[in-house]
């Protein structure tokens, strides 16, 4: 046993975060952490890693009881944690955020060129191609996730927590961290793994400890789970089909790209979503997914090709253009674009419509609350009330209130980028249902989405991209999980040639 918790409670003005949470884990196992968004997970590794003290308890790690250390102190002793929410520095390159604090030196002065070989090295084991001498602020969501990871490893740690380290990353690369942490396992190392991914848990899991509320609900071996058993303890409920079937009927066509090419990140992509359909959008890190649907909702811009909404060819410049035409955008990072944390849910709700309740150049306060009222109610909003500031939401409930702002607009075409990231599959089940309602009403859904069960259980037809291609268009029986793969790794030529 390298880790043992017992008894572990904290609480935040008065509310009970965590009570009598009990953890124990072996030297070399996966022990994987579930449960929902707000069930005290993310509160228990800041206590294990010493961003918080906790108010009662005790933990005991080789050997010796741990009392009030700090982050530095639980590094040095072998506690890592890769968190989920990125915590890299963008102005730094990658090898100064991987060893930020504890970089190498020759004569007082920091040896660069030992830094970047030290980092190509970690960055090589991680089978990631990244110059170690790039700014991060130029890296993908997937790439700084990658190396966040790389940070980790480099403490050469004995228990390393996991906070949904693969919810950017694709199955290539997915399959190569599981290879480290194999990898790990065999060196003794302990992994604390968090993730809403349930083929993720049954492939590498030795344990399952489940918290639900706050509360410890139980630790078993994971051959004694099956996947709707441990939802079922997770959420105290069972949560039947993830992926209800689609009613809708399928209308006229909303959206069609025709040639659309921006030289270096895709070239020639062509195809159309009807009103009432859902689009999946495949393909690994580096595809060109994103970066399509940016240069169609006006976020970049795109050399070649023609847009058409609505049957007209229109030239979107802007996301307010887009907008205006009746577009909307979920992007893949939340935090970073998609809501203001220091801003209310209401303010939030109504922050790309506020022309929708001005008054003489002044916003009418009582129609922005009814219209944020009705919004919190129509997406089943978890909060405190409508001057709760986003922040402090569970991630499922920040991704309603990102996909409320965009709603308010009333768009007849929504583009959906990783809509589930990060969230728990309760709040999953919530967005999937979500979309079958939009898509009842006549509204067309572009999804961007790297676990594939989600493009192949809500999609209509699925476009692949390799590497800025477009590889195929799958429909029905076409789309498999084997089907997509074999395409999304297919190309003519490189990405250098377009």
């Amino acid at each position: 046993m390298i880790l043992s918790v017992t008894n572990l409670s904290k609480s935040f003005a008065g509310v009970k975060a965590l009570n009598n949470v009990q953890l124990t884990v072996q030297t070399g196992e996966v022990h994987a952490l579930m449960g929902e968004n707000g069930a005290g997970k993310s509160t228990f590794m800041k206590i294990l890693i010493g961003l918080l003290q906790p108010d009662a308890g005790e933990i005991i790690f080789d050997g010796k009881p741990l009392h009030h250390s700090n982050v530095n102190e639980m590094l040095e002793r072998g506690i890592s944690m890769i968190h989920q929410e990125l915590l890299t520095v963008p102005e730094l390159t990658v090898a100064q955020n991987i060893f930020l604090g504890r970089e190498p030196r020759r004569w007082g002065i920091i040896d660069e060129r030992k830094l970047n070989e030290q980092a190509t090295q970690l960055l090589t084991q991680l089978g990631v191609d990244l110059r170690p001498d790039v700014c991060m602020k130029y890296l993908s969501v997937a790439e700084r996730q990658l190396v966040d990871i790389a940070k980790a490893l480099s403490n050469k740690a004995r228990v390393i927590i996991m906070d949904e380290p693969t919810s950017a990353l694709s199955d290539k690369e997915v399959a190569t961290l599981f290879t480290i942490i194999r990898d790990l396992q065999r060196q003794g190392v302990a992994i604390i793994y968090i993730s809403h991914k349930m083929e993720e848990i049954f492939t590498l899991a030795d344990t399952i400890t489940v918290l639900r509320d706050g509360q410890f609900i139980a630790t078993r071996p994971a051959s004694e789970f099956t996947a709707q058993s441990l939802i079922a303890m997770m959420v105290g409920r069972e949560l039947g089909d993830l992926f209800p079937p689609s009613h809708a009927q399928l209308g006229p066509e909303v959206l069609r790209v025709e040639g659309l090419t921006q030289p270096g990140k895709f070239s020639d992509i062509t195809f159309s979503v009807r009103a009432g359909e859902v689009l999946g959008l495949a393909g690994l890190m580096g595809a060109g997914r994103t970066e399509v649907a940016r240069a169609i909702f006006g976020l970049d811009p795109y050399a070649r090709g023609t847009v058409y909404f609505n049957g007209q060819p229109v030239t979107v410049r802007s996301p307010q253009e887009a907008i205006a035409l009746g577009m909307g955008f979920v992007g893949e990072d939340r935090k970073g674009s998609g809501f203001v944390p220091g801003m209310s849910v209401k303010h939030n709700l109504t922050l790309a419509s506020l022309e929708q309740f001005a008054r003489r150049g002044l916003v009418a306060e009582g129609a922005e609350t009814a219209a944020a009222t009705q919004l919190v109610k129509d997406l089943n909003i978890k909060t405190a009330g409508l001057n709760q500031h986003v922040v402090y939401l569970s991630g499922g409930n920040q991704q309603k209130v990102v996909i409320g702002k965009v709603l308010q607009s009333a768009p007849s075409l929504i583009i959906l980028d990783e809509p589930t990231r990060g969230i728990d599959v309760g709040a999953k089940a919530e967005i999937y249902k979500l979309i079958n309602d939009l898509t009842a009403k006549g509204i067309a859904i572009l999804l961007i989405s790297s676990e594939l069960p989600e493009l192949l259980g809500l999609s209509n037809r699925i476009v692949v991209l390799a590497k800025g291609k477009q590889t195929a268009v799958l429909l029905g029986e076409e789309a498999t999980q084997e089907t997509i793969m074999h395409h999304a790794m297919q190309t003519e030529s490189p990405l250098s040639q377009l």
